[in-house]
């Protein structure tokens, strides 16, 4: 049991427009990598029986929803889970439709790798642009751009290499560091799991093979020590009398026992007595290990307060300039008040000046409209009743993202990126 709790986890988003073939190629994934159970099958073979198809339409596999499956569309954001003897994965299934930019930003922003997909007949479309620009903007280290329905192009390499050169010279003006191609057939399975003989001229790594081997240990920062603590531990009972362990998930760094912390943002210093996990002392641990540490010290820390190095802090403000996508159907309204949450902290804030709202397909700024909408990406500057402690989203993905909530309905209005 153990070496599956310690295989890596691999988290990847996928996006492309309608009718690219989505659904399809996680349907293919699934089937041929043996990670589908018999009664799912036989249920999408009935699916597609019914349909009058000739063949098991395994997109059907991944559209849950009811609409979905009569529709033939994808709606919210599907999450899906397998594994193989090297990775486990957890899939964010979005949908590619212009209205749900939502989904795409909510299913990305943990991911360590999107797929993009592009139909070989069409080429890059203003969606896959804006799907790639999301990427980006969401700071995704890897993105795998997959060239679906080479069949239907005879598998011409040709065809493959002009959507290559579209996609690079539009990504050009995008910070993309890691972008790979693989011309894929999701119908036939074509260089999903299993390698295409149709395609022996290209050389490179089938799409479930680059995905069990992409390097994703370095996608986190393990410079910046980051420890934002979830929840105090006092058992209080007699053979743990004076235990009192400070537990949660490591955003950044590395930390050992014996380092010099300070605690934020009381400032109080200390140093690392123990870190253990699962009841197991460690030597070290990083991002993103959910670890229990005690200081040797006795000092005041709750929920909320960060564990950091004393000579790397992060930034304790109350003003916090970000770009933010709008989730709710209904507008920010001026001076609104709204609940923050970041990392593990909590508290209040208000909306003090939408800046832009971004173009999100030329990535143009939009500065004499600044009506905002769901949907809309907008830079905003906020003011929180205490101070939080950030870096910027560019430095870590963790400390550099929150989310806005309407106190009175409790939902997710707004997420962003701290800048």
């Amino acid at each position: 049991m153990s070496s599956y709790l310690d295989m890596e986890l691999l988290r990847f988003t996928t996006a492309g427009s309608v009718d690219d073939g989505k659904s399809t190629l996680i349907g293919r994934l699934l089937y041929d990598s043996k990670s589908i159970f018999e009664d799912q099958l036989a249920a999408v073979e009935k699916s597609s029986l019914k349909k009058g198809l000739d063949h098991t339409e395994l997109a059907l596999l991944t559209d849950g929803l009811r609409d979905e499956r009569e529709q033939g569309i994808t709606i919210d954001v599907a999450y899906r889970y397998f594994a193989t003897p090297k990775r486990k994965f957890i899939i964010a299934d979005t949908p590619g439709h212009i209205q749900y930019t939502r989904n795409m930003v909510t299913g990305a922003s943990t991911a360590n790798l999107a797929l993009v997909l592009v139909d070989a007949r069409n080429g890059v479309i203003e969606q896959t642009c804006r799907h790639a620009i999301i990427a980006s903007l969401l700071q995704i280290p890897h993105l795998v751009v997959c060239v679906n329905k080479m069949d239907l192009v005879d598998y011409s390499e040709e065809a493959f290499d002009r959507v290559v050169q579209q996609f690079k010279d539009f990504a050009a003006k995008l910070d993309v560091k890691d972008v790979r191609f693989i011309p894929i057939s999701a119908l036939h399975g074509d260089n999903v799991v299993n390698r295409s003989e149709n395609m022996d001229w290209f050389e490179g790594a089938t799409l479930l093979n680059l995905l069990e081997t992409i390097h994703i240990g370095s996608d986190e920062n393990h410079i910046d020590c980051r420890f934002p603590v979830q929840t105090v531990i006092r058992p209080h009972n007699d053979d743990f009398h004076d235990f009192r362990g400070y537990a949660g998930r490591i955003a950044g760094g590395i930390f050992k026992p014996g380092d010099d912390v300070t605690v934020l943002p009381s400032g109080f210093e200390s140093k690392i007595k123990s870190i253990s996990l699962f009841n197991e002392d460690i030597q070290e641990a990083f991002a993103p290990m959910s670890v229990t540490m005690t200081l040797e010290d006795d000092i005041d820390v709750s929920r909320g307060d960060m564990i950091v190095r004393s000579n790397n802090k992060p930034e304790m403000t109350q003003d916090i300039d970000f770009m933010m996508c709008w989730l709710h159907p209904e507008g920010p309204s001026t001076r609104a008040k709204y609940a923050v949450r970041h990392t593990t902290k909590e508290a209040r804030a208000m909306i003090k000046d939408i800046q832009y709202k971004m173009d999100i397909n030329t990535l143009h700024r939009i500065e004499d409209d600044k009506e905002i909408g769901m949907n809309d990406i907008a830079r905003v500057k906020i003011r929180t009743t205490s101070r939080l402690l950030t870096d910027s989203y560019r430095k870590n993905r963790h400390t550099g993202s929150l989310i806005l909530i309407d106190e009175a309905t409790n939902e997710t209005v707004a997420a962003g990126m701290i800048i």
